[in-house]
């Protein structure tokens, strides 16, 4: 079976890595318009664009690569792919499915130019991690409350799209592939059957991450699940990693990490908010306050994986990572 060629499990043995920051915080920071998302390739195209955030693989690569360059200068040893949201399912919204496979190629081609770039100038390592959303739909969930057995998608559709994704991500050169913000474990188990049917079909060995979101105070995902109830659906696939992501900030994501570290040898990761969104739906958690909390995780040995998720900049990533190498790794078996 052919292996990706570093050995980043071994690595995760020796040290925390450091995972990029927000992709959609920096596009906004850039205030594109209408006629940027669509740039020339898409200047007639006969609906709205603007903020179809993974488009700008294809309009506006540059910026893309400028994003992920900063979080490289940052300290980041893993970046995502501008891939949250390329998948069939999601790109219904823009009558734009024909697209996935080119918008999930070009974005990993982008991300690991970034790295093969930054490589030239440092000996530590870089990754490319495949994103993957949720999509805007769910599995186990009816859209409509008048009509619970409804459902807008089915566990089939799901594995076909996440397929699609996933070849034109590996195509393009990531070195990990990483299911996040998972809200529906359904829609996530699609997800990871899509990843090991290509692994098999292919002879294909590559890294996964999961990472779920905890929606509120109850300590649940949207559909219900549990913390224990998440790390046992899907302790069956072979994963690089299991944690957290969205939804909360690093204060209130604590306890649930710690949690975690108790429920499951696996490797985990954390990538929170800076802080809860304000009245406008803006983050105000500065760097250092961030800084301050990730601290708690990193003294008390809790993760292998730390990084950030919506409201973080490179200047969040860059304090992170300046103290992620004073800590000891949390162990593993």
């Amino acid at each position: 079976m052919k292996k990706i060629p570093y050995n980043i499990a071994g690595l995760l043995k020796d040290r925390i890595l450091v995972l990029d920051g927000a992709m959609g915080t920096m596009i906004q920071k850039l205030k594109f318009d209408e006629f940027d998302y669509r740039g020339d390739r898409f200047k007639n195209y006969n609906s709205s664009l603007k903020g179809n955030n993974d488009l700008l693989s294809l309009t506006q690569p540059e910026a893309i690569f400028n994003i992920h360059k900063k979080y490289l200068q940052a300290g980041a040893d893993i970046i995502e792919t501008n891939t949250f949201s390329s998948t069939s399912i999601a790109m219904a919204d823009y009558n734009m499915e024909s697209l996935v496979y080119e918008l999930n190629y070009e974005s990993a081609r982008l991300a690991k130019k970034a790295t093969k770039k930054y490589k030239n100038n440092s000996t530590k390592p870089r990754f490319v991690a495949g994103s993957i959303g949720p999509t805007n739909k769910t599995a186990s969930m009816s859209p409509d409350v008048n009509n619970p057995g409804y459902r807008e998608v089915n566990f089939d559709d799901l594995v076909n799209s996440y397929t699609e994704q996933i070849t034109g991500l590996i195509d393009g050169g990531v070195d990990i592939l990483l299911v996040e913000t998972v809200f529906d474990t359904l829609n996530a188990k699609a997800a990871l059957f899509a990843i090991e049917n290509y692994k098999n079909k292919n002879l294909l060995d590559i890294p996964v991450m999961i990472s779920g979101t905890i929606t509120d105070a109850s300590g649940r995902t949207l559909s219900g699940q549990t913390l224990e109830a998440f790390v046992t659906s899907i302790s069956h696939i072979n994963l690089l990693s299991i944690g957290l992501n969205c939804a909360l900030g690093a204060e209130q994501l604590y306890p649930y990490i710690k949690k975690l570290s108790m429920i499951t040898d696996l490797n985990i990761s954390v990538h929170p908010n800076a802080g809860l969104p304000n009245e406008f739906g803006e983050y105000d958690q500065n760097p250092e306050q961030m800084q301050n909390l990730i601290r708690d995780y990193l003294k008390n040995s809790l993760v292998n994986i730390i990084g950030g998720c919506c409201g973080t900049t490179p200047d969040h990533i860059r304090l992170i990572s300046e103290i992620a190498n004073d800590y000891s790794i949390r162990k593993t078996n």
